[in-house]
């Protein structure tokens, strides 16, 4: 069984609850929250790697537009892809024209601007 398995479906208030608390550097992330983060560093070439407290200052550098459409993106990718969370998400993506760009989707082609 999956992380995603265990949480159930996963709302955009949940995803930008998660970014919040990244945002402000808590400690304590609950199973659904750490499935929105092992989403988030599939879809952004930026989170790939980092630590959560770098990921938060990612966040923190995202326009309101930015934001919407990675939430969109990790909404998409946790939909497409829920039940492969927490087997194959920190596996670096392929598209480089969309890593050029800071976010890349593997559930998704389009550029974000």
């Amino acid at each position: 069984m999956t992380r995603s398995d265990q949480i159930g479906p996963v709302t955009e208030m949940a995803i930008v609850n998660a970014f919040t608390k990244l945002i402000f550097v808590d400690e304590h992330y609950s199973e659904e929250e750490v499935v929105i983060v092992d989403a988030l560093r599939a879809v952004s070439a930026d989170a790939l790697r980092e630590s959560y407290e770098q990921i938060g200052e990612y966040l923190r550098r995202l326009g309101v537009r930015e934001m919407i459409q990675l939430v969109a993106l990790v909404k998409e990718h946790i939909d497409l892809h829920g039940s492969a969370l927490g087997s194959s998400l920190n596996q670096p993506q392929s598209d480089a024209g969309l890593r050029s760009a800071g976010l890349c989707s593997a559930a998704s082609s389009r550029r974000i601007h």
